[in-house]
C-alpha cells in the first residue's frame, strides 16, 4: 500500500479556514478590534453624597450624556457624533441603571 502525501490535505484545511475568516469578517459577522475601539471616553469620579454635606460641581455640564438602556448605563458623546459606548468601573463591569428591569439570565 503506498503512503499518502499529507500536505495537499493540509494546504486545503489552511486554505478553508482563511476562507472562512475572510467570508465572515467581509458579511460584519467578525470583527477584529483596533485600538480606538477601547479608547478612553473621560475620567469619572464619584462624588458621595452625605445628608447635611454639601458639595460643590461645575455649573458648565458634562460633554457626556447618560441613557439607560437595557438596564445598563450608557454614555454618549455631545461633541463627537456617533461616539457613545458602556459606564464601567475598573475591573470592567458595567454600571447598571435604576428605574428599568436588569436583564436576567434565563435558567
Amino acid at each position: 500500500m503506498s503512503e499518502r502525501n499529507p500536505l495537499p490535505l493540509i494546504v486545503t484545511g489552511i486554505c478553508s479556514i482563511l476562507g472562512t475568516v475572510l467570508v465572515l469578517w467581509y458579511y460584519g459577522y467578525l470583527h477584529f478590534a483596533k485600538e480606538e475601539d477601547a479608547l478612553l471616553l473621560a475620567e469619572f469620579t464619584m462624588l458621595k453624597t452625605l445628608p447635611g454635606e454639601d458639595y460643590k460641581i461645575s455649573l458648565q455640564p458634562a460633554a457626556q450624556m447618560a441613557q439607560c438602556m437595557d438596564g445598563v448605563l450608557v454614555l454618549f458623546d455631545t461633541q463627537q457624533k456617533g461616539l457613545s459606548g458602556v459606564l464601567v468601573d475598573n475591573r470592567k463591569q458595567a454600571v447598571r441603571c435604576v428605574g428599568q428591569d436588569t436583564p436576567q439570565v434565563e435558567q
